[in-house]
């Protein structure tokens, strides 16, 4: 007999020792049926060590990787794996708040979106908030995410056979705006609830901090969704415009 799953949480873990109990703790919170999928990627630290005394084969499920896969990977691999209806991502080194993913499956269960994220607060490396709330609209359609990926990966609840559709590919891009770009591409629209209900580390190893690391990734994921130069550029430049407008208010 099948367990009965609402959310699967979907949480790749790399060297996270530091992180990950508060990140997983605040899965366990939430107030729906869910099972939690956690990816080691081979990590090298005490991850995998803290993560397995959650795991108990059945609400949490610790997944280890034969070889360091990546982050795209490794969410494929959960993605798979998932018996929710819903698939929520959450990586290890962010956490959230009480109440978040039965708000976001009751708008699911209510609409036609196959997809809902929140707003998100930036949080310092020790967890201490940094002043910043990144808020979200309340829909979010195609033309508006090729300006500005303003879905964050960890808030994200999407439908299982949504996320299956295509997976997550490109570790050397945003391999998480691909997918939403892919979604909304077929889907039209996702929906944004506007509270901070995602507290988001800035870790100085994230993709985001390294600037112009992260510019020539946004550019590739034009690209690479069939964009030609012109309008990759003119993309990019709405794209830089925006997330000026985003980290400094």
């Amino acid at each position: 007999m099948e367990k009965q799953v609402t959310v699967s949480v979907v949480m790749p873990a790399y060297n996270a020792e530091k992180y990950i109990v508060n990140a997983i703790e605040s899965v366990l919170c939430q107030d729906v049926l869910l099972e939690l999928l956690i990816i080691d990627d081979c990590s090298t630290d005490r991850t995998a060590e803290i993560a397995g005394r959650y795991a108990d084969g059945d609400q949490v499920i610790l997944i280890h990787n034969d070889r360091n896969l990546g982050v795209a990977k490794s969410r494929n691999i959960g993605i798979q794996r998932a018996a929710g209806k819903y698939v929520a991502f959450l990586d290890a080194d962010d956490w959230w708040s009480e109440g978040k993913l039965r708000a976001q499956c009751s708008k699911l269960d209510d609409t036609d979106f196959v997809l809902c994220c929140t707003a998100r607060e930036l949080m310092d490396l020790d967890g201490s908030p940094m002043g910043r709330i990144i808020g979200v609209a309340e829909e979010i359609t195609y033309p508006m995410l090729l300006r500005t990926n303003s879905i964050p990966c960890s808030s994200v609840v999407i439908k299982t056979q949504v996320a299956r559709e295509f997976y997550m590919c490109h570790d050397e891009l945003h391999e998480d705006y691909i997918l939403w770009l892919k979604v909304l591409q077929k889907y039209g629209r996702a929906y944004g609830i506007n509270e901070p209900m995602l507290k988001s580390r800035m870790s100085k190893g994230g993709k985001s901090r390294n600037k112009l690391k992260s510019a020539k990734m946004q550019f590739g994921v034009y690209r690479y969704m069939g964009f030609g130069w012109i309008a990759s550029c003119y993309y990019f430049l709405m794209y830089a415009f925006h997330g000026v407008r985003k980290y400094t208010g």
